[in-house]
């Protein structure tokens, strides 16, 4: 028997995701709560499996009530249960330590899984929020340079070796004006001011090691 309590501020969604998981014979409902608050000294206090948490309430939101859970009670699965799936609800949800995340536009069954699943250890991230954080990570990751072509790479290792234009120039093959308009960009999507601090983050970022 999986041990639920259910944390939402809106009673009439509250009192409707409890009826339908109380068909479960699976899932036992012990206890409900109103406000993050409350829902956190509930939590504490009867030791569920499996929290489904609101995100946005009154007298404690549900980040609030998740962050006072994990540092007593970190082997609690909650499932943020919610409207939202902004930035600014996504991520400090998950840093505070829920184990899943899932809208309330999913369906009945789909919360059951979920509640299910998250007993089992398995976590389920609703796919406009996973989708979030795959483009957050790939953001975080990425450089500066990544956004460069191949030839203002070639360009940029040259400033770092500490090469003129003229040189540059003569080493790839290219007109004086090519190499001038090369540099300007580079230095844009670098956001530097001059060839000296573009020097200053190839080195800093080993491109020439890279390179090599």
């Amino acid at each position: 028997m999986i041990r639920v309590v259910v944390v939402d501020d809106h009673e009439i969604v509250r009192k409707g995701i409890i009826a339908y998981l109380q068909t479960d014979p699976e899932i036992d409902v012990i206890g409900q709560a109103s406000s993050g608050n409350e829902g956190a000294q509930l939590i504490l206090k009867e030791k569920p499996d499996v929290v489904l948490m609101d995100l946005m309430m009154d007298n404690g939101t549900g980040i609030d009530a998740t962050k006072l859970v994990m540092q007593d009670y970190p082997n609690c699965k909650i499932i943020i249960l919610t409207s939202y799936y902004d930035d600014q609800q996504v991520f400090p949800a998950l840093e505070a330590g829920a184990f899943s995340y899932i809208l309330k536009t999913s369906s009945a069954d789909e919360i059951v899984s979920a509640i299910k699943k998250a007993a089992k250890g398995e976590n389920v991230i609703e796919s406009k929020v996973a989708s979030k954080m795959m483009t957050s990570f790939r953001g975080a990751s990425r450089k500066p340079h990544d956004e460069l072509t191949e030839r203002e790479m070639e360009v940029l290792l040259c400033i770092g070796n500490g090469m003129t234009n003229q040189e540059i120039s003569d080493k790839l093959y290219i007109g004086i004006k090519t190499v001038k308009t090369h540099v300007s960009n580079i230095l844009a999507k670098l956001d530097v001011h001059d060839r000296t601090q573009a020097a200053v983050y190839v080195h800093k970022n080993n491109l020439l090691k890279q390179e090599g």
